[in-house]
């Protein structure tokens, strides 16, 4: 691999890695408030639900087409590795948001809105579901031979991906009543914050269980975890989720508005930082490396062009939008009508 080639890689997998946070922490707030949504009693608190995610929500799944369009250009064959290994939730995923998205539109104008509130809901909670057994079927290994997919069409529902499906949920589940913190007030405001302690308190349970079960269930992750030589460099990530997670413990119980979703960001950026840490150089673990998924040095850079003119487009267009739209929801607020 020539120098050009090498750093080509690596500037598409820091590429790949801003994406992923992105749509994680914006799309994961977003799935969280429509799972929460299920919860809710009254429509009221639905309608303000909803409001506090009218301007921003479909920009927030923008990141995801952005991440693919990645994955598919600059590491073709780790797009047709995991897309074939894992079709079942990430087509279960894409419905998801496809049905979640119409019934969001379809509520705003709807006379009984309580169907398409349910409905609204279960594409969020489905969504999610889909994203952490997509999680945990990459990180339990997927089966390669030559350049393809040689496994199941089911290798990756496992107990393990269970597991980190709940990790994933109840996270988003966090996310979402950290934003509803931010955007809401009184009554509302503190039903978000009780949500928030649920959530931190079963994501925590959950992620101990995942980071446990993984150097049991995959000795090389041992290996590269408690090596003499690097584990003061992988306790790093833990360190600071779990520096976040004690800090988010405090902003809850000082009654603080913007500080606990900044430290629910932190915990998923460590956590994210910490799993990529764990599996390079692959990008689709033990199976294909970065390297050999990467197209040519041409394509790459033909792509920085691209990536130059979108990214600090969709970044501006994104920092405007929430700064547009700051600011509390409250009763009567709506979204779609006029």
């Amino acid at each position: 691999m020539d120098a050009l080639h090498f750093f080509l890689i690596h500037v598409w997998l820091a590429f790949l890695g801003l994406f992923l946070v992105l749509y994680v922490v914006l799309d994961g707030f977003d799935l969280g408030i429509g799972i929460l949504s299920l919860f809710a009693r009254a429509e009221e608190r639905r309608d303000i639900m909803m409001a506090s995610l009218g301007s921003v929500w479909d920009a927030n799944e923008s990141w995801l087409v952005v991440l693919g369009g990645t994955l598919f250009g600059a590491f073709p064959l780790a797009y047709s590795v995991i897309l074939n290994a894992l079709y079942l939730p990430l087509i279960t995923m894409i419905f998801a948001l496809i049905f979640r998205a119409v019934a969001f539109e379809f509520r705003a104008h709807a006379r009984n809105r309580s169907l398409w509130s349910l409905a609204f809901g279960l594409g969020s909670l489905a969504a999610a579901i889909s994203q952490g057994f997509v999680l945990g079927g990459l990180i339990g290994g997927i089966t390669v031979t030559g350049r393809q997919f040689a496994g199941g069409a089911f290798d990756w529902l496992t107990p393990f991906s269970i597991a980190t499906a709940f990790g994933v949920v109840f996270g988003y589940v966090l996310l979402g009543a950290a934003y509803l913190i931010l955007k809401t007030e009184g009554a509302h405001q503190d039903r978000a914050r009780r949500q928030a302690w649920l959530g931190f308190g079963l994501m925590m349970a959950a992620a101990a269980v995942v980071s446990v079960w993984t150097p049991l269930r995959f000795p090389f992750i041992a290996q590269r975890w408690f090596a003499p030589e690097t584990v003061h460099l992988f306790a790093i990530p833990p360190i600071v989720a779990l520096i976040c997670a004690a800090m988010l413990g405090r902003a809850l119980l000082r009654h603080q508005e913007r500080a606990p979703l900044f430290w629910s960001t932190g915990i998923f950026l460590a956590s994210l930082i910490g799993l990529a840490a764990s599996f390079y150089p692959y990008i689709v673990p033990r199976a294909v490396t970065a390297g050999d998924a990467a197209a040519d040095n041409l394509t790459l850079a033909f792509m920085m062009v691209g990536i130059g003119i979108l990214v600090p487009t969709m970044l501006i267009y994104n920092f405007y939008q929430y700064l547009v739209f700051r600011g509390k929801v409250g009763v009567g607020d709506t979204y779609g009508e006029g």
